[in-house]
C-alpha cells in the first residue's frame, strides 16, 4: 500500500497548503447533479473527494467510484458511516474513530471487523479521530452513533479530546459539526484544536458560504469539506475552493 495521501496531507500542512474537499453522499448520485459536480471540481482544482455519508441506502457507491474515477483523477478517499461502505474502487478510506463520544463500537469494534478487509485492499488507511461538534441541530451522526456531540462552546474540551487522539497513534483530527448544521464548527474552536496538535486538521459540517471556508481555513483548519451547500448549489463549488485555496496564499506570504 502506498501512503500518498497522508503524505500530500502533511507536506501541504508543512508548507501551509490549504485542502478543498467535497463530499459526496453516494444515495444523491439520484439527484443528477454529481456529473456537474465532478465538472466543477475539476475546473476549481478541488484535491479530494470524500465518499459516503451516515447512511447509504441503495447500491451506488461503486457506481459512484466508478463514474467520477472516468470524469477525473481527483484522489476519491472514503468517509464511511458504517463498516458496510466499503470499496476496492476508492483511493484511500478515512478510518474513523469516534473519539469525542463513548461508544466502544465506534471507539475500536467496527474496526475489528474491518481491519482483515482493509488489510487485504489496495486502500490508503487514514487512521482518523472523528470529533462530533454541536451543530445546533441533532444530526443523522448523532442519532445514528447515539453519542453526544462536543458542546459547541467547549473549545477545551475539543483541545483534550484531539490531543487524546494524536497521543494515541492517529494520523489525521477531523472537527465535524455533521450534515446539515444549522451552525459550523467556531473558529475558535479550531484556533484551540489545530494549536495543540501537530497532526492535519480536517473541518466540516454547516459550512456554506465562501467566507466560512475561507475564516475556518485562516483559524487552522488544514482541510476544508463541503457537502451540503454543494448539493444545493453545485456552482458555489468554484468559490468555496478558490476561497480556500487563497487561505493557503495568505499563510505563504505571511511566512
Amino acid at each position: 500500500m502506498t501512503k500518498q495521501l497522508y503524505t500530500d496531507i502533511q507536506a501541504a500542512k508543512a508548507k501551509g497548503e490549504k485542502k478543498f474537499v467535497v463530499l459526496i453522499d453516494p444515495d444523491k448520485v439520484r439527484l443528477g447533479q454529481v456529473d456537474r459536480v465532478v465538472e466543477l471540481a475539476v475546473r476549481a482544482g478541488v484535491d479530494y473527494f470524500f465518499i459516503g455519508g451516515s447512511l447509504i441506502v441503495n447500491n451506488m457507491l461503486d457506481q459512484c467510484l466508478e463514474g467520477i474515477r472516468q470524469a477525473c483523477s481527483i484522489p476519491m478517499i472514503l468517509f464511511p458511516g458504517n463498516s458496510f461502505q466499503l470499496s476496492y474502487k476508492a483511493d484511500g478510506i478515512l478510518f474513523l474513530s469516534l473519539i469525542s463520544g463513548r461508544n466502544a463500537e465506534l471507539l475500536i469494534g467496527k474496526h475489528v471487523i474491518t481491519a482483515p478487509y482493509l488489510r487485504m485492499s489496495p486502500l490508503e488507511v487514514l487512521p482518523t479521530g472523528y470529533m462530533l461538534v454541536d451543530g445546533g441541530v441533532p444530526t443523522t451522526v448523532s442519532y445514528m452513533s447515539n453519542t453526544q456531540p462536543i458542546p459547541a462552546n467547549k473549545d477545551d474540551v475539543a483541545l483534550c479530546t484531539a490531543l487524546a487522539g494524536e497521543m494515541l497513534g492517529l494520523k489525521l483530527m477531523y472537527l465535524d459539526a455533521g450534515s446539515g448544521a444549522r451552525n459550523p464548527v467556531s473558529s475558535s474552536m479550531i484556533d484551540a484544536v489545530s494549536s495543540a496538535i501537530e497532526v492535519p486538521l480536517i473541518v466540516g459540517g454547516g459550512i456554506r458560504t465562501p467566507e466560512k471556508a475561507y475564516e475556518n481555513a485562516r483559524a487552522g483548519a488544514d482541510v476544508i469539506v463541503v457537502g451540503n451547500a454543494i448539493e444545493k448549489d453545485p456552482e458555489l463549488l468554484l468559490e468555496m475552493a478558490d476561497a480556500v485555496h487563497s487561505a493557503s496564499l495568505v499563510e505563504t506570504n505571511k511566512e
